[in-house]
This record gives structure tokens, C-alpha cells and sequence, in this order.
């Protein structure tokens, strides 16, 4: 019961950011100055961790495969499918979570309990559309652009791991990234990227929005904010898989 009033709760939510929201002109610049706090800030993070699960997920390949009946192309196309289905926007998913989502979560639990957000109400504005939908909308802009990023970084780490390493040779690497290549793939990273971004960006809003208490309860909206999130990640990748799995 719990479980289906907060979803009812979240679904009135998003329907409170498009109805009687503010001229489109006022968001231009909310719009820019939340995706320079979710894209550009997250850039490190994002590609720091990229690089190193791309050379681990080659360098284990690699050992665990070592076998004169196995080509060492092989490498590369399970690093490529790997990164494209599942490391680049899943994992960075989880990372995007942990940062962006604690983040707005924290940022719209401060202004709920310092009543900033009443004030914004009592001067007729829709604060949940006039804080939140930019918010959305960036990170709509800037999530599928960091998965891009991560699925590079991912593939040139792999690379890079291999080649110092001595695992395998530069032609081998590229063999096996071009090797049975399906483009759906790539339109399957992208798609999984619009969804989770939309989840992380909604529902962290959604549990800072409706943070009551002190600043106790903010840490804690934080908390749920990302699990909720993660968990949302994962329930939106099996239904993805299933979905999309007969074009894989």
C-alpha cells in the first residue's frame, strides 16, 4: 500500500510541472545554470571511473579467457558489448546517482525546510515546475552526453590496459571492436540513457521536494533519494532488456 501511494504521489508530481508553469523564456536560464551543476561538474567523476572499469573489464577478460582456442579478439567485442549495454549507462547511472541525485535532493530539502519554496508558492509561482522541470530537462541534455563520454573512455581504457599490459596487440583490440557490430546497440546506450536520466532527475526532486522536518530529515531524503534512484535504474534495465532483447 505504501509502495502505490508514493508512486500515485510521484505521478501527480510530474503532472504539477507542466500545468500552469511559467513562460517558457524563464527557464532558459535555469535550464543552462542546472546543466553546467549536472553535466560539467560531473565530467571528472564520471571519466575517472569510466577509464579504470574499462581497463579492469579488459585486463579480467583477458585472464579469464586465456586459452589457445580463443582469439584475442575477443577482448575487444566483449569490452564493446559490455560497455555499450551495460557499464556506460548503467554504471554511470549508479555513479550520476550518487552525486546529482544526493544533490538535488539535499538542495530542495534545504529549501522546503527553510520555507523558501513556500515563499515561492505564496508569490503565485508553481514552485515544483519552476525548480524541478529545469532540472529534468538537464539532465535529459546532459546524462545521454556523459554516457557518450563514459562508453569512449570505457573502450579506450580497455585499449589502453591491454597495450601497457602487453595483453594483446593494437589490430587485435580493433578486430574485436568491429567484430559482429550491431548499431542497435549504440541506439539501445542511448535510449537507456534518456530513461535513467529522467529517473535520477525526477525522483531526487521528488524526495527533496516533499522533505518534512529538520536537517536530519534532509540527510535522510538524500539517502532514499539515491537508493530509490538505483533501484529504479535497475527495475528500468531488466524492463529495457526485455523489451528490447529481440533486437540485440
Amino acid at each position: 500500500m505504501f509502495v502505490i501511494r508514493a508512486i500515485g504521489a510521484y505521478v501527480i508530481f510530474l503532472k504539477r510541472l507542466v500545468t500552469n508553469r511559467e513562460p517558457f523564456r524563464v527557464y532558459v536560464k535555469l535550464f543552462f545554470d542546472e546543466s553546467v551543476e549536472i553535466g560539467i561538474n560531473s565530467l571528472f567523476i564520471v571519466s575517472f571511473i569510466s577509464l579504470f572499469i574499462g581497463a579492469v573489464t579488459s585486463v579480467q577478460t583477458t585472464y579469464n579467457l586465456l586459452s589457445p582456442f580463443i582469439p584475442l579478439y575477443v577482448v575487444g567485442t566483449i569490452t564493446r558489448d559490455m560497455t555499450l549495454l551495460e557499464l556506460a549507462p548503467t554504471f554511470t547511472g549508479v555513479v550520476f546517482a550518487g552525486k546529482i541525485g544526493s544533490h538535488i535532493a539535499g538542495q530542495l530539502g534545504t529549501m522546503r525546510i527553510t520555507e523558501q519554496i513556500d515563499a515561492l508558492e505564496v508569490m503565485g509561482i508553481n514552485s515544483a515546475s519552476y525548480l524541478v522541470l529545469p532540472k529534468i530537462l538537464a539532465g535529459l541534455f546532459m546524462y545521454p552526453l556523459l554516457v557518450i563520454l563514459s562508453a569512449f573512455l570505457c573502450i579506450y581504457g580497455g585499449y589502453l590496459a591491454g597495450i601497457l599490459a602487453d595483453l594483446f596487440t593494437k589490430d587485435d583490440y580493433i578486430i574485436g571492436l568491429r567484430y559482429d557490430y550491431n548499431d542497435f546497440k549504440i541506439t539501445f546506450m542511448m535510449i537507456k540513457s534518456y530513461v535513467y536520466g529522467f529517473l535520477i532527475t525526477s525522483i531526487s526532486a521528488f524526495q527533496g521536494y516533499y522533505t518534512r522536518g529538520g536537517a536530519l530529515e534532509v540527510g535522510q531524503a538524500s539517502t532514499t533519494a539515491v537508493t530509490n534512484s538505483c533501484i529504479a535504474i535497475l527495475l528500468a534495465d531488466f524492463g529495457l532488456a526485455q523489451l528490447f532483447s529481440v533486437y540485440l
